[in-house]
């Protein structure tokens, strides 16, 4: 009987979104990266231009919350969303679960460009699924402890799906704005098709 290398199975399942996914974001320019779709979006901003009640951030530059998170939630931005990846999804787990530095919404110094944000991505991304592909049965197995809330008493392996899972939704999602965002400047500078 052929034992499942689950460390493999959930490291190749975002190894081969992310191949999808970064080819995606090449060419990603500021004007996209900070472009709101609508009005009141939720974004990355210069410090002290937020309207939004929580202003996160150690920079130049911090990220709209609210708590509670309004109903309904605003929509959020290219920068907001890889800010979102790169700090709730990856970053603050990689410093607890992997020895990595510790990172959380209010002290990270969010990118002013969407090429900082791109590196910042990238380099998450790469510290984060060594630390998954580091992990050996027993490590999958462990409780991931108090840190993760609603996941404090599930396997390490349940909450690398989950992260599997926001990086898949989210990245879709900034797909989704690029390919609009391609549209609407087709549309102002053409004209209809």
């Amino acid at each position: 009987m052929h034992l499942l290398d689950w460390r493999h199975e959930l490291a190749d399942q975002l190894s081969l979104h992310w191949q999808q996914l970064r080819p995606r974001l090449e060419g990603l320019i500021d004007e996209e990266y900070f472009w709101e779709p609508v009005p009141a979006c939720w974004s990355v901003r210069p410090r002290g231009t937020s309207q939004a009640p929580v202003q996160a951030g150690s920079g130049a530059f911090t990220i709209d919350f609210a708590f509670p998170q309004p109903d309904p939630a605003p929509v959020t931005t290219i920068a907001w969303r890889l800010g979102h990846i790169v700090v709730g999804v990856f970053g603050a787990r990689i410093g607890d679960h992997f020895g990595g530095r510790s990172v959380d919404y209010q002290t990270f110094d969010y990118a002013g460009t969407a090429a900082g944000a791109l590196d910042q991505l990238d380099e998450m991304y790469s510290l984060w699924i060594r630390g998954v592909t580091s992990l050996g049965d027993e490590g999958l197995a462990r409780p991931c402890g108090p840190s993760e809330g609603p996941f404090a008493d599930r396997s390490m392996a349940a909450l690398v799906m989950h992260v599997n899972r926001e990086v898949i939704h989210h990245g879709a999602e900034i797909a989704l704005l690029r390919d609009l965002y391609l549209r609407k400047t087709a549309l102002t500078s053409d004209g209809p098709a």
